[in-house]
């Protein structure tokens, strides 16, 4: 297993995308990458995946039949997203995984589709979340033309030995955290994108718990963290983190000290909670 101490492993799966042209090249293989902080978010997505959705076989039993097929599908497509996202050894792959669990956490919401608030609600998942996933491929896109990888190793290895000194006072090295930013509190349910996650307790409890409570709204967090060298090059990014997440903590408990549903009680509490975690990445520095 990876330390902190541990250079990170790669392990190979298959090559996927490996383009080359006159005066530029683009490389993306399917592969993991395994160090402390890979290990640390699948304990906890592996381990809830498998508590909730033993749960979920028995409470989704009324559903027997072609639903109860349809929201394992769904619960199956998620896992598989979940595990793209955080394992993978490069950009596009997290791409892969964030764009995955945004479909899965739409097919799920709206599994009761014969629910106008569930489908509305869907939906709107799916619409607020298309801002910050434009902000996560503008980000993917200028890390690539500006550092000339997408590659997690290749990046770290270009930040440390400055390869790409001249490029670090160009706009692309400041706007780059600011798009991940906006990636992540898209995701991650954070000021002023958090309105969708409140609606999407309309999906079947064991959905709101895995998805919309434990794992999904977490790969904001996750992206801010594994590209943290990135934040550096441009600190005051990072104040901004720490304010939007302060302000996200303390404007959602204080609107779910106001509900009576205990579903948007607990959708509001995990936005608070959420924007604790933004707070402290913001002033681990």
């Amino acid at each position: 297993l990876a330390t902190s101490d541990a250079p990170p492993e790669r392990v190979l799966l298959f090559e996927w995308i490996n383009l080359a042209w006159d005066g530029g090249s683009f490389s993306s293989n399917f592969a993991l990458y395994i160090d402390s902080l890979t290990i640390l978010w699948m304990g906890f997505v592996t381990g809830l995946g498998t508590l909730i959705a033993l749960y979920a076989s028995e409470y989704m039993e009324p559903d027997v039949g072609k639903g109860y097929a349809r929201f394992f599908a769904g619960v199956s497509a998620f896992l598989f997203a979940m595990c793209c996202l955080v394992m993978g050894d490069n950009l596009l792959m997290l791409y892969l995984g964030w764009e995955g669990v945004g479909f899965a956490s739409y097919w799920l919401i709206g599994y009761y589709y014969q629910k106008p608030s569930a489908v509305a609600a869907a939906k709107k998942a799916f619409i607020v979340n298309r801002i910050g996933d434009l902000g996560l491929a503008l980000a993917i896109y200028l890390v690539w033309s500006t550092f000339g990888t997408v590659q997690y190793n290749e990046l770290m290895t270009v930040l440390d030995d400055g390869t790409y000194a001249a490029a670090y006072d160009g706009w692309s090295v400041q706007a780059i955290p600011y798009l991940l930013m906006l990636a992540a509190f898209g995701k991650s349910a954070q000021l002023p994108l958090y309105v969708w996650l409140p609606d999407a307790m309309e999906g079947p409890t064991p959905v709101s718990a895995l998805i919309h409570a434990a794992t999904m709204v977490t790969a904001g967090v996750y992206l801010i963290a594994r590209m943290y060298p990135l934040f550096l090059l441009a600190p005051e990014s990072l104040h901004l983190v720490a304010w939007v997440g302060g302000l996200t903590a303390l404007l959602a408990a204080t609107i779910g000290m106001a509900q009576y549903d205990i579903k948007r009680i607990f959708a509001y509490s995990t936005v608070s909670q959420l924007g604790f975690m933004f707070l402290g990445l913001g002033v681990l520095t």
